[in-house]
């Protein structure tokens, strides 16, 4: 996964602190993870749907 900006994430986070938490273990977790395809995905994060092509 791609993740273009973390400074995005620390500004939601910093608007919105009861986030943070969850947010740096969305972080961690795709940054560490090599997803071959959408099923992939969803065995991670179950609740996750498709927007678009390559886009969850």
């Amino acid at each position: 996964m791609v993740i273009i900006a973390k400074t995005s994430i620390n500004i939601f986070a910093h608007k919105h602190p009861a986030s943070k938490a969850a947010l740096n273990s969305w972080y961690q977790i795709v940054k560490e993870v090599n997803w071959g395809n959408f099923n992939d995905v969803r065995n991670t994060f179950g609740s996750v749907d498709a927007v678009g092509n390559d886009r969850y």
